[in-house]
Formats: C-alpha cells, structure tokens, sequence
C-alpha cells in the first residue's frame, strides 16, 4: 500500500507540509511584479481564475494576499496524492474543490471532472478558484481544455501567477516541482487576461501558455533562479 493512501499518514505530511509553507511564507524576501493589475481584479470583487503551472504550487498560497482578494479554492484532483495535497493546502486557507484525477476508471475521471465543473462554476460566482491546467499528471506546462471551458462559461477574469523561488529544493517529480527554503527570496509575477469573444480554444490557450511562461521566466530573474 502507498504511504499517502493511509489515512494517519496522509494527516501527519499534510501536517509537516503546511507547517513547513507557513515558516516559508514569512520568512521568504517576495518581489512583485504588475500587482496593479490584480490589484483591479480583487477591487472588483466576484470571481476570478487563478492559475499557475503545478511545479509552483507549493508558492501559490503565500502569493494570494487573502487580506485583500478574494477568497480562493484550489481544483484538486481525487487521487491520494490529491487528499494530501487538499489537507495540506486547506491548512493554509485554501480549501479544496475536488477534481478528476488519471484514474483508469474512465467513468468516475468523466464523473468526477463534471462534479469538478459544476462545482467549480459555483465558486466562480462568489470568489475565486485555483487551477494548475498541466495537473494533476501532466504533460508539465500543457495547458489542458479545462481552464478554456472554466473561463469561457464563467466570463471571470483570469490572473496568471508567475511565481519563483530561491532557493529551492527541486523534486524528482513529473513536473519537477519546487519546494521553497526558508529565509530565501520569492517572486510574483502578475498577467491578467480573459476568455476572448468568439475564442478558439486552441489560439486562446497557446496565448496564455506563452504569457504564464513569460510570466515565470521573469520570476525566476527577479529571484536568480536557472530555468531548466
């Protein structure tokens, strides 16, 4: 049995993992870019997309200021490794809405991503919602048709979070995510767009897939992190 699908364990990482992004968080020296931008989209209140590649998600809660945007869900899958991830980021005040996951259940994935819809369209209308459009498998940096058919339906403005650490623990994982260490320097970079009128979804999402890697790139400057 994996280690994440015990109930004691999956508690106790989730535990040591929002503990450890807290004692980050305030400890982290962060540069923001273009936070007028959001700065709009929080004024206005309502809902919004916020979305991130899923190797930065670890950075993600200590950049949504949540003193002044927003109240934030995060989309996370319904795998174990999702669980843990739900209570860890819950921990850290963002509660989850819960999504299809890999499984080779092609019923409960198509079930469970229609619940995700639908419940993420809900939230949309009062606040916001967090994607990782290359999550929760992968490919790393593809952005998949869901965040076109979230933003489409919902009409809510989109902030792309370009977000950077340094330094960091980088992991053996599919997406090469990052871990931050305290005492480092982070990075916050903002890009607002939304679902053009008559949009092809194709065009759309290449559009955004080059601005949220712009968006990262200049994160990591401000922070000195390499790019892989």
């Amino acid at each position: 049995m994996r280690p994440l699908r015990i109930p004691w364990i999956q508690a106790s990482l989730a535990w040591v993992l929002a503990s450890w992004m807290r004692l980050c968080f305030v400890t982290m020296r962060w540069s923001r870019e273009n936070e007028a931008a959001a700065q709009a989209v929080w004024d206005q209140g309502g809902g919004v997309l916020c979305v991130f590649w899923h190797s930065r998600l670890s950075l993600a809660p200590g950049a949504w200021p949540l003193d002044r945007a927003q109240p934030v869900k995060g989309l996370i899958s319904l795998s174990a490794d999702g669980e843990f991830l739900a209570k860890a980021m819950a921990r850290v005040g963002f509660p989850a809405v819960r999504g299809s996951s890999a499984n080779k259940d092609k019923a409960a994935q198509a079930k469970g991503g229609s619940q995700a819809l639908r419940d993420g369209l809900r939230q949309l209308k009062v606040g916001g919602l967090a994607i990782t459009p290359d999550g929760p498998r992968g490919p790393a940096g593809v952005m998949a048709e869901g965040l076109g058919v979230m933003a489409r339906m919902s009409g809510a403005p989109v902030v792309l979070m370009g977000l950077s650490c340094n330094p960091a623990i980088r992991l053996n994982s599919w997406d090469q995510a990052i871990l931050p260490l305290p005492f480092g320097r982070a990075a916050i970079v903002w890009d607002v767009v939304a679902w053009p009128e008559g949009g092809e979804t194709a065009a759309v999402l290449a559009d955004w897939t080059e601005r949220l890697n712009a968006a990262e790139a200049r994160a990591d400057a401000l922070v000195g992190a390499g790019r892989n």
